[in-house]
């Protein structure tokens, strides 16, 4: 088995919309996607071994350091045959029912 991280992006602008919907019509769409979630999860979990959310972005250079935006959400470490057999297996995941979402998968190498 190989080692890959998986990283669920989703546009920066989408998500700023997003906390304009209405709470209780967010938290039911959020219930639903949690309820997706969990429902993958049970049949694909066994190869996922650590899920996190991101936060606020820092980028720092040889200028300093600057407060930016990316598109990424969470990340999974994974272990799976090849990039092609985990990719295959995140084409039904329920990030994809988020406008514009989409899902990265790159080995992780030893250094």
């Amino acid at each position: 088995m190989q080692k890959f991280m998986v990283m669920y992006l989703t546009p920066f602008q989408n998500m700023q919309e997003w906390m304009k919907t209405p709470e209780a019509e967010r938290k039911v769409q959020e219930e639903k996607m949690k309820s997706e979630w969990n429902t993958w999860m049970k049949a694909n979990g066994a190869m996922i071994k650590e899920t996190n959310a991101t936060g606020a972005t820092t980028r720092v250079t040889t200028r300093g350091s600057v407060a930016v935006h990316n598109d990424l959400m969470l990340y999974s470490v994974i272990e799976a045959e090849s990039a092609e057999a985990a990719a295959e297996v995140f084409k039904t995941h329920p990030h994809f029912g988020i406008p514009d979402a989409t899902i990265e998968i790159m080995p992780i190498r030893p250094i």
